[in-house]
Parts: C-alpha cells; structure tokens; sequence
C-alpha cells in the first residue's frame, strides 16, 4: 500500500463501487476490497460525509454519490486521453506517413475522439465524433479482444447486433470470438474494406491500470478494393502491415504507460 494508506483504501473502494452495476451491502466491500470491516465502516462514512458515497439505509447498501459524478464529469470536460494521446498520435503519423485516430468503446460501437491526418492521404469516415461498430473496425476488434468473454457476448446477443456495410466482417458471435481470439494471439488488429472499400486499419489497445482497455490506436492506409484478386492491387498494396502494426503498438504502449497501466 502507498505512503497514504486512508487514501488509497478510499480510492480502492470508489474504484470497487464505479464497477459495480448496483449498490452493494457493507460485506462485499469488506471482501473486494480487503478491508477490515471496522475500517470499511469508517472509510464509507467518511465518503458519505464529502457526498462521494450514499449509504442506501433501508436496503443496508452503499453506492456512488453525487460527488463521484462530479468527478466523472471534470475527466470528460478536460478530455485528459485526448490530451496525452494527441502528440503521440501525431508523431506516429510523421514517422508511418498514414492517417491516425484514437476510439473509445460506445456500447458496442467505438466513438472516435481524436484523428490525425496525413498529407495527401484519402479521407476517411473516422472523423471525430463518428460512431461505427466495434465489431467491423479495428479499432473496435483491438478493444473487444481485451474484454471478458460474458461482456462480449453481452453486447453482441444475437445477430441484429451485426451489421454488415460491405458484405464483409463477422455476422455471428462464433465468428467474431474467431477474430478476438486471433487479435489476441497476434498482439494487434486488423480490418480490410469492412468499414471502407479500399481502406484497411490496424490497431492496438490502450489499458488501464487494471488491463481494462481505454482506446484503440489505429493507422488506416491505402489497400486494394479486392483482396481476393491480385488484379486489383495498386502500389499501396506494398504496405508492410507488420511493420505498421509495430509502430501503432509502439504508440499504444506509451499511451498505458502514460495512463499508468503496464504494456
């Protein structure tokens, strides 16, 4: 435990609570967060006091407070992963020479909140706020394969949760598991033509402290309009997508250590 310990056992247990979808009674505090009882109990009145925690009286149970919103909403005005991610992001793209944004998971969508574009490279549909599943991009495959399995299954619980824009990408839950499984295994992912015909990504994760992933970094580059047929493949086909992989993980693994998880 650190230097503070009152501190860091308070930041366990509001860390414990915003992960809960409920409040919860006294006794699993006591074990998740591996407190004497007598010290939850002080540590929770104490936060009850500064608005941080509410104690639920007639159900005996304990949830977040207004303050713990408060909190919540400062994070989202100040767009600190924006901030640290933005000079990294455009350095990656001085040394690959292709575009480069930065998705947070939506539900099953990814929501882009940062792009960098590269000099005379196509535009693509990952402006800034846009919003596009998770499932088909990336971005999204480099975020969901860091997931447990019950909360991919959870969002993905039947095949309406599929969309299909070019013909392509998984439809179905076993074969999405296939893509997270590889995605895993390789360390980054991929995407060719499902979110744009000619367009394909590779991505990496950004987690937390806990290996929760925050983002995905993605670089999007030039390939050809059929991977199927050799016909079709122009001089951008050239891409060493290893390569590029390897300088977007680069990326990804300064912004967790910045965000104080382990890469």
């Amino acid at each position: 435990m650190g230097q503070v310990p009152a501190a860091t056992r308070a930041l366990r247990v509001l860390r414990f609570l915003a992960s809960q979808p409920d409040p919860v009674p006294l006794d699993r505090i006591v074990r998740a967060c591996e407190l004497p009882r007598s010290t939850a109990y002080h540590l929770l009145n104490a936060m009850i006091a500064e608005g941080f925690v509410v104690h639920l009286a007639e159900e005996h149970r304990y949830g977040l407070g207004v303050a713990a919103f408060e909190v919540g909403s400062g994070y989202s005005r100040q767009e600190p992963l924006q901030r640290i991610a933005r000079r990294p992001l455009a350095a990656l793209v001085d040394r690959v020479g292709h575009s480069a944004h930065l998705a947070v998971l939506h539900g099953r969508d990814v929501l882009y909140v940062l792009e960098e574009r590269a000099p005379g490279r196509p535009p693509l549909v990952t402006d800034v706020g846009v919003r596009l599943p998770a499932a088909l991009t990336a971005s999204g495959r480099a975020l969901l394969s860091r997931l447990p399995a019950a909360q991919v299954r959870a969002l993905h619980p039947s095949a309406d949760a599929f969309v299909d824009r070019h013909g392509r990408g998984p439809r179905t839950l076993s074969a999405l598991r296939v893509l997270l499984v590889e995605t895993r295994q390789r360390g980054w992912a991929t995407e060719d033509g499902e979110v744009t015909p000619g367009l394909a990504s590779v991505a990496a994760a950004v987690v937390d402290h806990n290996g929760h992933p925050m983002a995905g970094v993605a670089v999007t580059y030039e390939s050809p309009e059929d991977p199927d047929d050799p016909g079709s493949r122009s001089d951008s086909s050239a891409v060493d997508q290893a390569a590029l992989a390897e300088e977007v993980r680069r990326t990804a693994a300064l912004l967790t250590r910045r965000l104080g998880g382990t890469a």
